[in-house]
C-alpha cells in the first residue's frame, strides 16, 4: 500500500485543483441533476458510458501505485475527487471499484482501470458491521456464502469477495452465483450475493490490505457525503434569500440565520475531520491512528450529512417534500450512504476501543 505522492504542497495544491477541474467531465458546472433522475430506480443504476470516461480520466487508478498502471496519489486527492462526485450526486461506483482497485493485480487489475471489466467487492454479510469475512467459506477455489449490501451490483462483471481464507474473484454468470437485486432510498440499487460452491480465483491480498482499502473506502464515502452536505447547504442559503414573505427575504428572519449558523458549524467541523484524516493516512500511521482518523470522520460526516439535508428540507418548506425539487434528492442520497462502509454508531464504537487501547500503550 502506498502513501501519498513525493510531492512538495503546492505541487499537491496543484493536483488537487486539477483533479477538482476535471470533475466537470462527470459534473455540469450548473448541477442540473437531469441525468442523475433519468438513471434512478433503474438497473444497474449508473451509466457505463460515464464509468468508461471515468476510467479514461484515470479515476480508479488515483490510489493505485504508478508501478501498477494507477497514479499514486494520495487520500486528500482521492477524498477532492470524492467530495466533487458527492456534489453532483454522481451514481458511478467509483468508490467500491477503486476499493476493488487496491486490492487487485494483474490482468484484473489492468482490466478494471480501462474500464474492460467493473469488479466491486463484496465483503459485508450483516448490517452494523466491519467484519470482512463473517461465515463465507472458500475451500479449493471454491466459494460459498452469502454477501449484502453490494453496491453497484447489478452492473458489475466480477465480484472480490471476502472470505475466511482471504479474498477471491468470482464472475457474476459463474456457476453456483445468484445476485438479487434491492432497491435503494436514492433510486440505486444494493446486491445480495449468494455463493453455493461458485467457482473463484484466490487474490494475493492478506488482511491488512483488506483493512486499509476498506478504511479508504469509507474516509472517500465521508468526504462523498461532505459534497452532499456542501450542495445540499448551497440550495438552501439562495432559496433563503429568494423567497419572500411578509415582504422581505426568509433569509433575513434572524430565527433562520442562526439555524443556518448552527448548520455551517457543523459543515466546517465535518470538513476538518475528513481532511485531518486523509493527512493521517497519506502518512500510512499505525493500525490504531488509521482507524481512529477514519472512524471519527465517517461518523462525524454520517450525522452531519443527515442533520443538514433534513434541515434543508425543513427550510423549503412544502416545497422541499415534492420529489421534483432537488434538495430531496441529497437527503435521500446522505440516508443511502451513511450506513455504508460503516454507520456512525458502529465507527464511534470503534474509535472508543482503539483510542482507549492507545491511552493505555
Amino acid at each position: 500500500m502506498t502513501g501519498a505522492p513525493t510531492l512538495d504542497a503546492a505541487e499537491r495544491n496543484e493536483t488537487v485543483a486539477m483533479i477538482r477541474d476535471s470533475i466537470a467531465a462527470v459534473v455540469p458546472p450548473a448541477g442540473d441533476l437531469q441525468r442523475i433522475r433519468a438513471l434512478r430506480f433503474k438497473t444497474p443504476g449508473f451509466d457505463r458510458a460515464v464509468w468508461q470516461e471515468m476510467c479514461n480520466l484515470g479515476w480508479l487508478g488515483l490510489r493505485v501505485p504508478e508501478a501498477q498502471g494507477g497514479s499514486g496519489l494520495g487520500l486528500r486527492e482521492f477524498c477532492a475527487l470524492a467530495e466533487g462526485l458527492g456534489a453532483g450526486l454522481v451514481p458511478e461506483p467509483l468508490i467500491p471499484t477503486a476499493m476493488a482497485a487496491r486490492l487487485l493485480q494483474g490482468p484484473a487489475l489492468a482490466a478494471l482501470l480501462v474500464g474492460e471489466r467493473l469488479i466491486v467487492p463484496a465483503w459485508q454479510e450483516c448490517a452494523n458491521s466491519l467484519d470482512g469475512s463473517g461465515a463465507t467459506q472458500l475451500r479449493e477455489g471454491r466459494l460459498s456464502g452469502v454477501k449484502r449490501f453490494v453496491p453497484a451490483a447489478g452492473g458489475a462483471d466480477a465480484f472480490l469477495v471476502s472470505a475466511d481464507a482471504g479474498l477471491a474473484l468470482v464472475a457474476r454468470d459463474a456457476p453456483g452465483v445468484q445476485l438479487r437485486l434491492e432497491t435503494t432510498q436514492d433510486g440505486g440499487e444494493f446486491g445480495e450475493l449468494t455463493l453455493a460452491d461458485a467457482p473463484a480465483r484466490t487474490v494475493a491480498a492478506d488482511v491488512h490490505q483488506f483493512e486499509v482499502a476498506l478504511d479508504e473506502a469509507a474516509l472517500a464515502t465521508a468526504a462523498y457525503l461532505l459534497g452532499v452536505i456542501e450542495r445540499s447547504f448551497a440550495i438552501t442559503l439562495d432559496y433563503l434569500k429568494l423567497r419572500k414573505q411578509f415582504g422581505r427575504a426568509i433569509g433575513s428572519f434572524q430565527a433562520l440565520q442562526h439555524r443556518a449558523v448552527d448548520l455551517r458549524i457543523q459543515m466546517a467541523l465535518a470538513r476538518a475531520s475528513v481532511e485531518s484524516a486523509a493527512a493521517t493516512l497519506d502518512t500510512e500511521p499505525a493500525m490504531a491512528l488509521r482507524q481512529a482518523a477514519v472512524s471519527r470522520a465517517k461518523a462525524r460526516a454520517a450525522d452531519t450529512a443527515l442533520l443538514v439535508t433534513r434541515q434543508a428540507i425543513q427550510l423549503h418548506g412544502a416545497i422541499g417534500y415534492t420529489d421534483e425539487y432537488d434538495v430531496g434528492l441529497y437527503l435521500r442520497k446522505a440516508m443511502t450512504l451513511v450506513n455504508l462502509y460503516g454507520s456512525a454508531d458502529v465507527h464511534r464504537a470503534r474509535y472508543a476501543r482503539v483510542t482507549a487501547g492507545m491511552d493505555h500503550a
